[in-house]
């Protein structure tokens, strides 16, 4: 469970990212909640995942998920840069997830 509690804590972790750049865009109180919200359940879930995984672990699963999702994300909604250097270091973290995911006790 706790694999798919820092999944879910990921999941917020770009989704409050995304909703910086909507802030940043639109200062409405409808922004701002959503971002609160989004930061919230990402750290809620984090916590809940280190209840059972190591901190390092988790942290840096939950950080690639983040960074990886938040410039995906990025390139997909926001016009950013999609060269070929910066997707073959996207799909680094990504794999770099995966792999501690596959070597992991849990």
């Amino acid at each position: 469970m706790a694999w798919t509690y820092l999944m879910i804590a990921g999941l917020g972790e770009m989704f409050g990212v995304l909703m910086i750049n909507k802030f940043h865009i639109e200062r409405t109180l409808t922004s701002l909640l959503l971002l609160i919200t989004g930061f919230s359940a990402s750290f809620l879930f984090l916590a809940l995942s280190m209840e059972t995984l190591p901190m390092g672990l988790a942290y840096a699963v939950w950080t690639g998920i983040g960074a990886a999702g938040g410039a995906i994300f990025g390139m997909l909604l926001y016009g950013e840069p999609k060269d070929g250097k910066r997707i073959f270091f996207l799909s680094l973290i990504i794999a770099a997830v995966v792999g501690l995911k596959l070597v992991s006790p849990s």
